[in-house]
């Protein structure tokens, strides 16, 4: 009887991502696994994502731990081909080769691989682990070894911060276990040395980003307290909330948009879309939101524009891929409706129901969250009455809506009642001055107050 032949599953295309840290593995050796089943859950620094199998069988041996970090390509796995799937071509593998996993480009160095990959388990290692190792300063923090050709040992977390902070590791002395370097090494390297009482001013800036740091505190003597991590995504998207909030001067514009008749409109589409025999949807304002968000930035298409990397030129984008936030439980996402001008109303009700889905189960990739020029964020369905939307960087400008509002309005004769919906709108104050945002919003505010317009 002829033995199941043995086949290697890579990492598919994950767009222009590499060097992803895995933070699960969902199969082991001995399962069965069909095309498409997940494999490993990665996450990068916009979306978490999961990698399908190529091929269906019994895995035989998994080639990557959690902690590892892999691009397109990258081995994940080896498994005995089910009947009928095809085989990658190339040579048969002799026993000696069965015994040894291959070793991927990006592989750490022997020494490293002893070490877990996760920073956190790393950490506690290094406070029970009695007296530190010598400090040493042994690679280079976004490479693989320093000049004398030594390992870098430094976890992805770890080499990620030091990117944002643009560190070399091969600076910072380690502490950690087998001389590793942790996120505490990271951040005392960051801060600087202590110096002096007499020789620090008051509020003396923490190294290197020049922003004095809050003074930590012990709450747990005021009252009892509890610590609860942050989710992936928040832990993902504060970060760059906070780099946006510090490289952009935020200016926010509020107006009302009188939405009478287009929300009587809507409320007959969504009537409609309930009892659709083809599925039940529904009908919201975001898609007219949407829609008319088209229209304004085409008469004012500064907003749909980004500033060069020299911060002196603007590049006009001739699409119009708008961005959504949409509420999760683990946190705010923002998936990217495309060509939105080339879609209808109930086209893009349909859309942002299945994307909506998609985000509160976690599904999304990392391409349906990019390419935006312009975002959404909405929370009509909870209320307030106005906010301040960080810009969505390298975007120029977001518009944040809340819940709309019955209110007299005076008609030339007599106050009558007219449902008002807020809009406030965040922009990049070094593109567009206040007066643009001005007919902007107006502008908008006109498209939403007749649904007629709409097909303009």
């Amino acid at each position: 009887m002829t033995a199941p032949a043995t086949t290697q599953v890579e990492v598919p295309d994950i767009g222009d991502f590499t060097d992803v840290p895995i933070i699960e593995l969902h199969v082991a050796v001995g399962d069965v696994i069909a095309v498409d089943d997940p494999l490993a859950t990665l996450e990068s620094d916009k979306a978490t994502m999961d990698v399908p199998s190529s091929h269906a069988g019994r895995v035989t041996e998994v080639l990557v731990a959690v902690g590892d970090t892999v691009s397109q390509g990258t081995p994940v796995l080896r498994l005995d081909a089910a009947e009928g799937e095809p085989v990658e071509d190339g040579p048969a593998e002799s026993p000696e080769s069965e015994s040894a996993a291959p070793v991927p480009k990006d592989a750490p160095a022997a020494a490293d691989a002893e070490v877990t990959a996760q920073e956190p388990d790393t950490e506690k290692a290094s406070s029970s682990a009695g007296a530190p190792a010598a400090p040493s300063t042994n690679g280079s923090g976004n490479g693989s070894s320093n000049g004398s050709g030594l390992p870098v040992h430094a976890g992805p977390s770890v080499r990620k911060l030091a990117r944002e902070f643009e560190v070399d590791l091969d600076q910072v002395p380690a502490t950690g276990p087998k001389g590793r370097i942790t996120k505490s090494d990271l951040l005392a390297y960051v801060r600087g040395p202590a110096q002096a009482p007499e020789a620090a001013p008051a509020a003396a800036p923490s190294g290197g980003s020049g922003i004095p740091e809050i003074p930590a505190q012990d709450f747990s003597k005021f009252g009892p307290v509890e610590t609860q991590p942050l989710s992936r995504i928040t832990r993902i998207s504060g970060p760059f909330l906070h780099r946006s909030w510090l490289n952009v001067p935020h200016v926010t514009h509020n107006d009302d948009a009188d939405i009478t008749d287009t929300d009587r409109f809507r409320k007959e589409l969504d009537t409609q879309g309930k009892t659709d025999p083809s599925g039940g949807y529904r009908v919201t304002l975001l898609a007219f939101l949407m829609k008319a968000s088209v229209s304004a930035l085409k008469a004012y298409p500064t907003l749909n524009s980004s500033l060069t990397p020299e911060k002196d030129a603007l590049i006009m984008k001739r699409y119009y891929h708008l961005g959504v936030a949409v509420d999760t439980p683990g946190g705010l996402v923002v998936p990217v409706i495309r060509d939105v001008d080339r879609k209808g109303i109930v086209e893009l009700s349909k859309e942002l129901g299945e994307v909506s889905a998609r985000a509160r189960d976690g599904k999304l990739t990392a391409d349906d969250m990019s390419g935006g020029t312009f975002t959404i964020s909405s929370l009509g369905g909870i209320g307030g009455t106005a906010f301040t939307p960080i810009v969505n960087a390298p975007e120029v400008a977001i518009l944040g809506v809340v819940r709309s509002r019955v209110a007299p309005v005076w008609d030339g004769e007599a106050f009558v009642p007219r449902t008002l919906l807020p809009l406030c709108l965040s922009y990049d104050h070094r593109v567009i001055d206040g007066a643009l945002a001005a007919r902007f919003t107006r502008h908008l505010a006109h498209t939403m107050g007749d649904e007629r317009r709409l097909l303009l």
